[in-house]
């Protein structure tokens, strides 16, 4: 894939979108909360909706380009061009963009550092430090 290229084709809807990170949330809380976390320890740390959507698309750019991580340069266009065609995430993405790597460090599970592991252990979310 060039790496100009636009993003791929995504079928589902913004609000599709949503609503599935808006579930996975509801998951990653559940879990910390059975495995007998306190929300007040973890509730600040976990991401928004529009930053799990923004996740869920530079994942899906990233696969498309043979799963290769992409260096900063076209992490930046990635996330811009999530910002050009979907209006509504523009704030999520510049937020985003402005943000060390670090704070995006969530996790559910028993048995695991719930600061390090990230949210599923199928889908790792590896943001590049700026």
């Amino acid at each position: 894939m060039d790496v100009n290229a636009p993003l791929p084709p995504r079928r589902a809807s913004l609000e599709v979108l949503r609503a599935e990170a808006s579930q996975e949330l509801e998951t990653v809380i559940h879990e910390r909360l059975m495995f007998g976390g306190d929300p007040w320890d973890f509730m600040e740390k976990l991401p928004g909706i529009d930053e799990l959507v923004v996740c869920l698309l530079r994942s899906e750019a990233i696969s498309a380009n043979g799963g290769q991580r992409p260096s900063q340069a076209r992490d930046y266009r990635v996330l811009r061009q999530i910002a050009l065609q979907h209006p509504e995430l523009t704030n999520t993405v510049w937020l985003l963009l402005g943000r060390d790597s670090s704070t995006f460090t969530w996790a559910s599970g028993a048995g695991h550092d719930q600061a390090t592991q990230p949210a599923r252990s199928t889908e790792v979310v590896d943001w590049p430090s700026y």
